[in-house]
């Protein structure tokens, strides 16, 4: 089965999707649509899928995602347990590169929005003053009449073309995989997401799923670019990050509630991923947050 194709209904007073969403937790999982995606999480957190590229999202989350470009937002735990004071918010907007005319985008005044749609391929992480400004923008779209909302749109669309407030996402020469079983790889995030505190076999993953050690190996870096044993590294660094915010715990207490089963491999992959100690991590976070 191939994945599923999440295009959402335009109304027919409008050539592209504008949407807000309030939710108790992201319903989606691992699939890709053809329209190009910009995507502001208003409020939630949790764990984010794009491409190749995973890490912790947390309120204010704005990304600019290409064609075909698989990707998942997967709320945090906390967030399946039927707590009615979390809710998972989000505006976002779906457009395909033809949504004026096949050649709108080819014209002279359109050159650095083309490029800055060429450059979403490899997703983009937007942030600082751009931030700020395309997330006002957003919200007020939501009382725009759909002729203002495409002139609101295009606005948005030269701002992030004329920025220097954008990160790719995914590695150089990332191409985006669009085939295969969505159902397998959705199931391997889910059994990754609730086991990632334990010590994780990757014999039983891939037994569940019928498959031998060597081929679900080549499997899930076919369908991530990472292998297995990194992709789990990065997600337990993700939480640790988050419990480091809170400074509830000491590091220990951290290294074990996220699955490292000592400290010295905690220290040894937290810097090698975050390029800082945990130490440094926490000062830092409680420093800029005064």
């Amino acid at each position: 089965m191939k994945p599923q194709l999440h295009k959402l209904p335009v109304s027919s007073d409008a050539s592209f999707l504008y949407k807000m969403l309030d939710l108790e937790y992201f319903p989606n999982p691992w699939h890709f649509h053809k329209e190009f995606e910009l995507v502001l999480i208003d409020r939630s957190s949790g764990t984010r899928f794009i491409g190749d590229n995973v890490c912790r999202f947390e309120d204010g989350d704005l990304c600019m995602i290409g064609s075909n470009i698989p990707h998942l937002y997967r709320n945090s735990e906390e967030y399946y347990a039927g707590n009615n004071e979390l809710r998972a918010k989000s505006v976002f907007i779906h457009f395909t590169k033809d949504f004026l005319g096949h050649h709108f985008f080819d014209l002279p005044e359109m050159k650095l929005v083309n490029r800055l749609l060429e450059r979403s391929s490899l997703a983009l992480d937007i942030y600082g003053k751009t931030k700020k400004l395309i997330i006002d923008k957003l919200h007020g779209m939501q009382e725009e009449e759909p002729p203002q909302r495409l002139i609101s749109l295009l606005e948005i669309l030269i701002v992030l073309s004329q920025s220097k407030e954008l990160t790719p996402l995914l590695s150089t020469g990332f191409s985006a995989n669009t085939s295969g079983d969505s159902d397998k790889i959705n199931h391997v995030f889910q059994f990754i997401m609730k086991n990632y505190k334990e010590e994780i076999y990757v014999q039983e993953i891939a037994s569940k799923l019928n498959m031998s050690v060597a081929a679900f190996s080549r499997y899930f870096k076919h369908h991530t670019r990472k292998t297995f044993s990194d992709y789990v590294t990065e997600i337990r660094i993700g939480h640790a990050c988050r419990l480091l915010m809170e400074n509830n715990h000491s590091i220990s207490e951290i290294s074990y509630q996220s699955g490292f089963d000592n400290l010295s491999n905690f220290y040894r992959h937290f810097k090698r991923i975050v390029g800082i100690i945990p130490k440094d991590y926490r000062s830092r976070f409680l420093k800029t947050s005064l």
